[in-house]
């Protein structure tokens, strides 16, 4: 049995601390280690069957072949199609493949973008594979998945018609690396049908863990040129796409382009022609056929108006899909274009001064850090925050930076296996300056503070995409980015990455109130209060004076939720065993009159704090009613475990009753102190408040 999911997710950052899921040691994808499979493969004299991604229909999806097609679909590894395979022949190059019956022209555009950078190329595609030495079946490929690098196993077992690939092949019948690349990316999003219909800029940023950047060229910045010509330069990934056309189809349009096409941009130059400089850029049409037939096309008159040098440099006229066409036709004529790189040096032409890269992970839950845009100015500050100091730039930086010194990117994050179940929400980032009178403001900055600033940085619309950007220039200072979705509500998880050429101090603004007491409304204690609250122990105590979690569970029904019975199912047993084993100071399993004392006088405060919170009277609190609700009983929490506590508590309208409120704030104020007094007396290290998020969650 696998542990459970708060324990997975401690484990998972523990081992991101120790390095697991870099380049150099990436996480094994479904736990699947190569090595150890290659082994036992070897040894055995057996040929790899992967389990977890088996060649059959499921890993092939609905709806991308016809009942027909799919009944005559046969799995064959490459010996069975030709007679000597070869995972690798002449190199990798953008010529290599054509495009299958999958629409996943923009995961092959990347891959024609891959093959010019090679030591990014040899990251994903490990080149010591083959079908001769130590042969067994297998082979694996590495991608970055939303903040980590993923070793991904396959077997070559790959889907034919006829002894014929369907999908992805190659142009050298015997080269077999793309079809097994396309395998081992259709194993990640879940199977070859969740390919289906995409943008470069995902399978770019999966192959390079860096950042992107998508112009509109309908908007385009003035020296995208410039930018252009740089990134070329700068080992970047560029890809672009053509509009739609009235059809979700790929129809060729008279001028040669694909309609609602990826291609991948492989040339930028500048010729003269004609006493005037002419700014080319040169695309590839993943299908490997296909070309643009306007001006400066292979055929076109126009190169006969450069020097001999440039035409042969430039010029080759072949039936490959690669053209080039002039910057104006290539605005004219595609929508955006994309590019990714490891280091955004090409944004401002300088390589002094070091980008300095973060990746911080959150989360917006419903009701609680889902607080949607600024429309809603009540939940707004509710979403995560992120506060961020900026020092001066040094020497060598000032000196170069351009007009723009930080990068912040925000991605979503699927909750879903398979690509196509991932619903995507419309998110941006939103970046306040810290005035001076809030630069002592602990804890997540409340709503006034939103209601009287403006953000001086933002992304211009909530895009529904999978990464948005914002490139600005902030000076010296302290900072509040504030990423949200634009509905409140929305339960998703993102990433923040940050990129920045001056130094900078980020943390997660929530975590500076984790487990800090303020004081507690406490009860008004007098004699006939006290004599009370005795009379009532005395009344269900037995002849020990002691009571157990089956009399106290009669007292909390009996006495604490009298005439709110019809509001509440009441306190089960296993609630009340958890109290007295909270309370239970002597260890007897039992309480006495001092620990029931304690303990009720918590209780009646939580009772009156609960009905003080639920202002609709519904006899239950919203989880944005929770959250002051735990601040009004003494705790300031942390966004991650307020989260666990709206799923562990909550119940199915993600609504917490009055003995679920009771139960969780008597177990965070308890365990707070605990492991107060253990940190105190260096009994547990700081990492062992992770067990403070599993007792929560217990």
């Amino acid at each position: 049995m696998p542990p459970p999911g708060v324990c997975m997710s401690i484990m998972r950052e523990r081992h991101k601390k120790e390095g697991v899921g870099s380049l150099a040691n990436p996480e094994k994808h479904s736990n699947q280690d190569f090595q150890q499979l290659t082994q036992y493969c070897l040894a055995r004299g057996v040929r790899y069957i992967d389990e977890m991604f088996p060649p059959d229909h499921n890993s092939i999806g609905d709806g991308l072949l016809s009942p027909d097609n799919m009944g005559r679909v046969v799995w064959l590894r490459p010996a069975k199609m030709v007679q000597y395979p070869d995972f690798v022949v002449d190199g990798l190059s953008r010529f290599d493949f054509g495009q299958g019956m999958v629409g996943d022209c923009w995961f092959l555009a990347s891959i024609g973008a891959l093959t010019f950078q090679k030591h990014i190329l040899e990251q994903v595609v490990p080149l010591n594979q083959s079908f001769k030495e130590d042969y067994c079946g297998i082979f694996h490929f590495r991608f970055w998945r939303f903040g980590r690098w993923v070793d991904v196993v396959i077997d070559d077992k790959l889907p034919t018609v006829d002894g014929r690939l369907i999908f992805v092949h190659s142009k050298t019948p015997n080269e077999f690396w793309p079809a097994l690349l396309e395998k081992a990316y259709a194993k990640v999003c879940g199977s070859y049908a969740d390919m289906n219909s995409g943008t470069p800029a995902e399978a770019m940023m999966d192959f390079t863990g860096g950042v992107h950047i998508t112009f509109k060229l309908t908007d385009a910045p003035p020296n995208l040129w410039d930018l252009l010509f740089r990134a070329a330069k700068s080992k970047s990934l560029i890809g672009c796409g053509t509009p739609q056309g009235e059809t979700s189809a790929n129809t060729v349009a008279p001028n040669g382009l694909v309609r609602g096409h990826a291609y991948t941009v492989t040339g930028v130059k500048q010729v003269m022609s004609q006493g005037r400089p002419v700014n080319l850029i040169r695309l590839f049409n993943p299908w490997g056929r296909g070309e643009w037939k306007g001006g400066w096309s292979d055929k076109s008159s126009m190169w006969q108006t450069v020097s001999p040098d440039d035409r042969k440099m430039c010029l080759s006229v072949k039936e490959d899909g690669e053209f080039w066409m002039t910057m104006e036709d290539f605005c004219r004529h595609f929508t955006d274009v994309t590019i990714c790189c490891m280091c955004p040096d090409f944004l401002d032409g300088s390589s002094k001064g070091l980008w300095t890269h973060s990746l911080h992970d959150g989360r917006w839950v419903a009701g609680t850090t889902a607080g949607g845009c600024m429309n809603f100015p009540d939940c707004f500050w509710t979403n995560p925050q992120y506060r961020v100091k900026i020092e001066g730039l040094d020497r060598d930086c000032s000196e170069t930076q351009g007009d723009n010194n930080m990068l912040v990117s925000l991605m979503q994050k699927p909750d879903k296996r398979n690509r196509r179940l991932v619903k995507s929400l419309h998110i941006g980032i939103n970046i306040f300056e810290v005035p001076a009178q809030f630069k002592g403001q602990r804890g997540k900055f409340p709503a006034v503070f939103f209601n009287n600033n403006v953000p001086v940085a933002q992304t211009k619309n909530y895009l529904n995409a999978r990464t948005v950007v914002v490139f600005s220039r902030l000076k010296p200072g302290e900072y509040l980015i504030v990423p949200s979705a634009f509905n409140p509500n929305e339960t998703a998880s993102f990433i923040l990455s940050i990129l920045s050429k001056v130094e900078t101090h980020i943390h997660e603004n929530s975590n500076d109130q984790d487990i800090v007491e303020i004081p507690k409304p406490m009860p008004t204690h007098n004699r006939a209060d006290m004599d009370n609250k005795q009379t009532l122990f005395r009344q269900y105590s037995d002849q020990f004076e002691e009571v157990d979690a089956e009399q106290l569970q009669r007292i909390l029904h009996e006495t604490l939720l009298q005439g709110y019975a019809k509001k509440t199912q009441g306190f089960s047993l296993e609630s009340c065993r958890s109290m007295v084993a909270l309370m239970d100071t002597s260890i007897t399993g039992k309480l006495n009159s001092s620990e029931f004392l304690h303990l009720w006088r918590k209780v009646t405060v939580y009772k009156d704090i609960f009905l003080r919170s639920d202002v609709n009277r519904s006899g239950m609190l919203s989880l944005s009613q929770l959250r002051n609700a735990i601040m009004a009983a003494g705790v300031r929490l942390s966004d991650g475990l307020l989260n666990l506590i709206a799923l562990r508590y909550g119940g199915s309208s993600g609504n917490i009753s009055l003995e679920s409120f009771i139960s969780l704030v008597l177990r965070v104020d308890r365990m707070a102190k605990i492991f107060r007094q253990l940190n105190e007396g260096g009994a547990i290290s700081l990492r062992d408040n992770e067990w403070m998020y599993i007792t929560m969650y217990a």
